[in-house]
């Protein structure tokens, strides 16, 4: 049986979507929502955190990749998400780690991959799953990394050809997306969390950010059009960071990467439409299928 409501989501790296997106994961899973979850890369590049796992880095043994294999598949299966791929099969692509690095002039990069076999790779699970829904980053891929903007970049332009009868006619019956969100941080809830960890004192072992912008990119809050309140699944979520231990460092209500910046753990998580009609007149939608027939 195919779920009613069907959710793609189209990541960079293992623990992108559990960090922007997990609660919202959990709680359509829960819900009977298709949840599929799409990952480019398999993150070859991130930082090791814990003594005991950094020979696993690329500039060691470079095993993280396979690791990090297993840190999604427990993810996951906190999240309640079953269906989970990677572009193109893993390994297919590399993590880029940052623009004007080594590994970005890595010959499997993500950032390098041909356009028209990644954006074929996306059209194929577009016509095989059929959300209704598809979740991804800005143009800017949220802060700036090579994999994220690419990541962007290939699914915007996939959602356009797997609608298209003339494109890609042996993927399958073309398909419409009815609705693309965009991941975001509003500044509102940027600037709370930086001060709740302020209020925290030395409790968390975190630092405080000097810049905001070392967090990564916050979004107006005005171009904010959608809230998911997931805070019956934050134990869901928390978990499931723990899972990618490699990444991250959960300390209560608080998270870091390998920066040691601390940042709030939400479970009410936000997202800006950018393609489709809003479910509401005014305000932030509630759920990202509002307004959406079933088919």
């Amino acid at each position: 049986m195919i779920p009613d409501r069907r959710l793609l989501l189209v990541h960079a790296h293992p623990d992108d979507e559990t960090i922007n997106n997990g609660a919202t994961m959990a709680r359509y899973a829960a819900e009977g929502v298709g949840v599929t979850l799409l990952t480019c890369t398999l993150g070859e590049e991130g930082e090791v955190i814990p003594d005991e796992l950094r020979q696993l880095a690329a500039d060691h043994a470079d095993q993280l990749g396979g690791y990090r294999i297993g840190e999604l598949a427990e993810a996951m299966a906190h999240l309640g998400v079953t269906d989970h791929r990677w572009l193109g099969g893993a390994g297919r692509w590399r993590d880029s780690g940052m623009l004007h690095t080594p590994p970005n002039e890595h010959p499997r990069a993500f950032w390098r991959a041909d356009p028209a076999e990644a954006v074929a790779a996306v059209v194929a699970v577009l016509r095989e799953v059929r959300p209704q829904v598809v979740v991804t980053y800005d143009e800017n891929g949220g802060y700036g990394h090579p994999d994220h903007v690419q990541a962007h970049r290939v699914t915007m332009a996939a959602v356009d050809a797997a609608a298209d009868p003339a494109a890609h006619p042996t993927l399958g019956a073309p398909w419409q997306v009815s609705k693309v969100y965009w991941t975001c941080l509003p500044v509102s809830v940027l600037r709370r969390g930086q001060q709740a960890l302020a209020e925290a004192g030395q409790e968390t072992g975190f630092a405080i950010a000097l810049d905001a912008g070392e967090l990564g990119d916050a979004t107006a809050d005005e171009l904010v059009t959608a809230e998911v309140d997931g805070e019956a699944f934050r134990a869901h979520k928390e978990a499931a960071m723990r899972a990618h231990a490699t990444q991250i460092t959960v300390r209560g209500s608080f998270f870091a990467l390998s920066n040691g910046l601390g940042q709030e753990l939400l479970a009410t998580e936000h997202y800006r439409l950018a393609r489709g009609e809003p479910g509401v007149a005014q305000g932030r939608e509630q759920d990202l299928f509002t307004g959406i027939d079933p088919a």
